[in-house]
């Protein structure tokens, strides 16, 4: 692993359960926080012929210099990302530290070519482990990683998810709970899962990985219902 990579929280993690999400089609690609760019070089294992990256730390940009085509340093504000370029834009536990997430999707959907989609993943803050963090210890202590992570400046559930894109102009194609972690000794938290498994199917993920494509401004205030059935289709997981 590069020095970099090691010194930080976040390793230098391929998010493999992410690549299925980025459409078969793309071959054109940006990774805004790619920070070493191990998911952007898994997916030009995979065949995708362009990816570039943004990372706003400059040790970890210079190593995925060395496996993207292109990277970017500093922060996605879209004024240095050419329009019209790419098929998906990919946002790997971004969002959630932005201020608002929801300008830089908007800015994100002009960067695409017509048909592109924004892929993401995003923590859930209704995770079990959490939940039980904050009702035995009746706390909120942040960490240097993980959903609560201290450089989080939101926080998002199943149902709030959506109303994000939508607000942002998207519609949602999918949204889907990954990296599953809930299994315990715990007999109670066992019962829980088995007799309340409708209340407590969303806190069973990590993250949710979300795939949306911006919608016509004439058909913007239609799109609740195409990004709700996601939504709904997605508790039952």
């Amino acid at each position: 692993m590069p020095d970099a990579a090691h010194d930080s929280p976040y390793g230098d993690f391929p998010r493999s359960e992410m690549r299925a999400f980025v459409p078969a089609s793309a071959q054109c690609v940006l990774d805004v926080g790619c920070h070493t760019g191990a998911f952007g070089l898994g997916l030009k294992q995979r065949g995708v012929a362009t990816v570039w990256g943004v990372e706003a730390n400059p040790a970890t940009a210079a190593i995925a210099a060395q496996r993207l085509d292109k990277v970017i340093p500093g922060y996605f504000t879209g004024a240095e990302v050419p329009d019209d370029f790419f098929d998906a834009i990919v946002f790997n536990d971004v969002l959630e530290h932005m201020p608002d997430p929801a300008v830089i999707l908007r800015a994100a959907a002009s960067k695409m070519k017509a048909g592109g989609v924004v892929v993401a993943s995003i923590p859930n803050v209704r995770h079990i482990d959490n939940l039980v963090h904050m009702l035995k210890e009746k706390d909120f202590r942040y960490e240097p990683a993980g959903v609560r992570d201290a450089t989080h400046l939101r926080f998002y559930t199943l149902k709030s998810i959506p109303r994000l894109f939508e607000q942002a102009g998207y519609a949602v194609e999918k949204l889907e709970g990954i990296n599953e972690s809930w299994w315990t000794p715990s007999l109670l938290r066992r019962l829980a899962f088995r007799f309340f498994s409708g209340y407590f199917s969303d806190t069973r993920f990590i993250q949710f990985a979300v795939v949306a494509h911006p919608v016509a401004a004439t058909t913007a205030g239609g799109s609740g219902a195409a990004v709700r059935a996601p939504q709904e289709q997605a508790a039952t997981v």
